[in-house]
């Protein structure tokens, strides 16, 4: 097999997912999470930010108890980019820092994916809907609000 795997978001719009090999989203109840962990010490204003929002809108697959470890690193990697970016704007002229600013750019994005926190890897766990509306539909439907709008206006 070659390339990606196909997302489980275009096997359902095609009609070819499969739900026995597919995690579900109603697994949220039996991931076993504990108490909300605090954030690290040392974490500043954007790391705690980060750690909150990560736990808070992906607690139904990310672990409060074995995830911890990896978003910790993400976190402090989101603080040493804001400093890394500070840097490159007041010395633009050093394209060192402007490549350790892409290197940790892939970093924090390779962090993301491992945490299931891109829109890619949401579909794969399956936690992404699927349109209910295709192009089509969605064409007619706003054709359909023009329409009935236009009627408004000429009543009036």
């Amino acid at each position: 097999m070659t390339g990606k795997a196909t997302p489980n978001e275009i096997k359902a719009l095609r009609g070819t997912l499969r739900a026995d090999r597919v995690l579900s989203p109603s697994l949220k109840g039996s991931l076993v999470q504990g108490e909300f962990p605090d954030p690290p010490d040392g974490l500043g204003e954007l790391g705690r930010s980060v750690w909150n929002q990560v736990l808070t809108e992906a607690s139904a697959w990310v672990s409060f108890k074995l995830d911890v470890l990896l978003l910790g690193i993400l976190c402090d990697q989101f603080e040493e980019r804001a400093t890394l970016r500070q840097l490159v704007e007041e010395a633009p002229d050093q394209p060192r820092l402007r490549i350790g600013l892409r290197e940790l750019d892939r970093a924090i994005v390779s962090n993301l994916a491992n945490l299931g926190l891109t829109p890619t890897d949401r579909a794969r766990l399956g936690f992404v809907q699927v349109k209910s509306e295709s192009k089509l539909d969605e064409l007619i439907r706003r054709k359909q609000e023009r329409n009935a709008s236009f009627r408004e206006t000429l009543e009036t």
